[in-house]
């Protein structure tokens, strides 16, 4: 009979056996588990090319020139474009859940040809960029989460009379890779959505932000490249950036210096990047107007050069040019460790009901008080005017994400079949002093 130390032993060793084996059997399941969600729905597919590890791939042969045109060389900074102003109205982009109660209303579009026609669950609670009196891109962001439906709006003007108003208008299915038909615009001038690309204090307080952000250079050229739709460039110049432009921090940037919430971000911009969605100032970067952000994130985030920023080429992700399905396990970088805890953590801030209002013009700097294909060649784009729709015919969604993508966070049945093999020698040896090492964490 085997010691009793021995027997609890083994009893442990067939309980991991069991969780293993389930594991492997269901590593899907795993690894949606870590896909990026906004309430009860999905933020796009996890094989979407915006929650796609970009880490690996290789630096676009006009990586530098667009870094040129876009400042990166003359001691520019980063800038996020989001949090406290000193005012009633935060900086940053708000948005709002709402369920099938919410009321749905006709909108006016300006560029309505590319505009998806509606209703909109638009109403008096509906948060706007930069406030209700706000003259800037007044982006109206609202998820029904009944349906599982983005709904964006660019220079929205709700009138419960029945005359709303916006510039333009796209809704998006949450659980597709749908893209909009090519050359049509969306709520932002790249004709992507807005949402996905959003820095949420609600992910950077949870540890990890998996999808690329959205950013804004000044100029871009009559161009895009996939996934973005549409171009509203100032020339036609291969030197300047296209809509959809993919950049990411370079991988020996060492980022350990920098806060908790400060390495969570960055270690995004790492490995998944940022993409030009909209023209505006040079390397502001967007995100949600949550009150709990506070202003000392904000401060070391603008101490990053844009120089240790590259810019990548994402041919070899793009599976069907009207769909955002990415190839998925491509060239991917091993990932940093975690960086450590905040000293005090403060508890997930929640996404309110309703986001408070946000942002003035993007096109312009914060005041002061602020702190808060095969991708093909550039496609060119007929319109030089930046307008907006989604695509509503489904793409299969069938690629799993790999573990590789989120390489953060090893695949848990690895992780016990390490422990297996520790555990059985021992046991197979008699049962000698297990001596147990924890694995440091910190980054």
């Amino acid at each position: 009979m085997l010691p009793p130390g021995t027997r609890h032993l083994c009893g442990v060793l067939a309980a991991l056996s069991t969780a293993a084996v389930a594991c492997l059997a269901a590593p899907a399941a795993v690894v949606a588990a870590a896909a990026t969600a906004v309430g009860p729905c999905p933020m796009l597919p996890a094989d979407n090319v915006w929650n796609t590890d970009v880490s690996g791939l290789p630096v676009h042969r006009m990586s530098a020139a667009w870094l040129a045109a876009s400042g990166a060389g003359g001691g520019l900074h980063i800038h996020p474009d989001w949090g406290p102003s000193g005012g009633p109205v935060a900086y940053g982009i708000p948005w709002q859940l709402v369920d099938a109660s919410h009321q749905k209303v006709g909108v006016g579009f300006d560029y309505a040809p590319e505009s998806d026609p509606g209703p909109y669950p638009l109403g008096s609670d509906t948060p706007i960029e930069g406030g209700d009196q706000s003259s800037g891109d007044r982006h109206a962001l609202v998820v029904d989460t009944s349906t599982c439906r983005l709904y964006e709006t660019y220079d929205t003007h709700y009138a419960p009379g029945g005359a709303s108003h916006a510039g333009s208008g796209a809704a998006f299915d949450l659980r597709s890779n749908a893209l909009r038909p090519a050359t049509w615009t969306s709520a932002d001038a790249a004709g992507l959505p807005i949402l996905p690309g959003l820095v949420r204090l609600a992910e950077v307080r949870a540890g990890a932000i998996r999808h690329a952000i959205r950013f804004t250079v000044q100029r871009t050229d009559r161009s895009f490249l996939w996934p973005a739709r549409h171009q509203a460039g100032s020339a036609g110049d291969p030197s300047l950036p296209p809509m959809g432009a993919r950049f990411r921090m370079k991988s020996g940037v060492d980022i350990s210096r920098f806060s908790h919430d400060a390495q969570v971000i960055l270690t995004a911009m790492q490995h998944y990047g940022l993409i030009v969605a909209d023209n505006g100032s040079n390397w502001y970067f967007q995100g949600d107007t949550d009150p709990g952000w506070g202003t000392a994130v904000l401060s070391e985030l603008k101490s990053v050069p844009a120089a240790d920023f590259e810019a990548v080429d994402e041919a070899s992700l793009m599976i069907d040019p009207n769909s955002g399905q990415a190839r998925q396990g491509v060239a991917v970088a091993p990932a940093p460790p975690p960086p450590p805890p905040p000293a005090a953590a403060r508890p997930p801030t929640a996404p309110p009901a309703t986001a408070p209002p946000a942002t003035p013009d993007p096109t312009l700097p914060p005041t002061p008080a602020a702190t808060p294909a095969l991708a093909p060649a550039p496609v060119a784009a007929p319109s030089p005017t930046a307008s907006a729709v989604p695509r509503h015919d489904a793409v299969a969604v069938g690629a799993a994400v790999p573990a590789s993508s989120h390489a953060a966070h090893p695949p848990a049945a690895l992780m016990v079949l390490a422990v297996l093999a520790g555990i059985a020698g021992v046991a197979a040896a008699g049962g000698g002093a297990i001596l147990a090492r924890r694995r440091s964490t910190s980054g």
